[in-house]
C-alpha cells in the first residue's frame, strides 16, 4: 500500500482512544467508538476499509459484518462497492431459518449465526470487524461461512492486539489485514 495510504491510516491511529482496566482489572480497551464520533475520522476510516477491500480483496461480492461492531461498518462500505452486506449475528438475534455455529471460548462457550437464505454456495465474502484480539469470533465467522458454502476471500480488521496472539487461532489460511496493529 501507498505512504498516503499509510499516512490515512496514522491519522486514525490519531483518533482512537485507550481506557485502562476496562472492562475489567487488567484490559486495556482501544475504542474505535472515540475514533468515528468525529466526522472526519468516521469519513477516513470508510474510505479507508473501502480502499483496501478494492485492493486486497476485489472479488469481494459480499461483506459480512461481525455482531456487534463490525456491522456498523459493513453496510456503508457495501452500498459504497456495490455488493451486499451480511451480518453474522450471536444467537437468538436475526429472524427466520439460520445457520449456527457453536464456539468455545476461555471461560464457556458462544454461537454465531447467519440467516440460511442469505449465503449462495461459493458466494465470495470479506468480513470486517473492529478488533482482532485471541481470534476466537473471527475464526468462528469463517467456519459458519465456510459451513454455508461461502468462499471466505479475506478478513478486514481494524485493530489487531498483536500480543494476544489471535491470528494464531484461526484454523484456515484466509487472509488477514488489519489496519491498526497495537503490542
Amino acid at each position: 500500500m501507498s505512504t498516503e495510504y499509510e499516512k490515512k491510516i496514522s491519522e486514525l491511529e490519531k483518533k482512537i482512544k485507550h481506557f485502562p482496566n476496562f472492562p475489567k482489572e487488567g484490559i486495556l480497551f482501544w475504542d474505535i467508538f472515540s475514533a468515528i464520533s468525529d466526522g472526519a475520522a468516521c469519513k477516513l476510516l470508510q474510505g479507508l476499509l473501502i480502499e483496501t477491500i478494492k485492493t486486497k480483496f476485489p472479488q469481494a461480492e459480499a461483506v459480512v459484518g461481525l455482531e456487534s461492531r463490525g456491522f456498523l461498518f459493513s453496510f456503508s462500505v457495501a452500498a459504497e462497492l456495490g455488493i451486499g452486506c451480511l451480518p453474522v449475528r450471536k444467537k437468538g438475534k436475526l429472524p427466520g431459518d439460520v445457520i449456527s455455529y457453536k464456539y468455545d471460548l476461555e471461560y464457556g462457550s458462544d454461537t454465531l449465526e447467519i440467516q440460511k437464505d442469505s449465503i449462495k454456495p461459493g458466494l465470495k465474502c470479506v468480513i470486517v470487524d473492529d478488533l482482532i484480539a485471541t481470534g476466537g469470533s473471527l475464526n468462528a465467522a469463517i467456519q459458519l461461512l465456510t459451513n454455508c458454502g461461502a468462499d471466505v476471500v479475506g478478513c478486514l480488521i481494524i485493530m489487531e492486539l498483536e500480543s494476544l496472539k489471535g491470528r494464531k487461532n484461526i484454523s484456515t489460511d484466509v487472509p488477514i489485514h488489519s489496519l491498526i496493529k497495537y503490542d
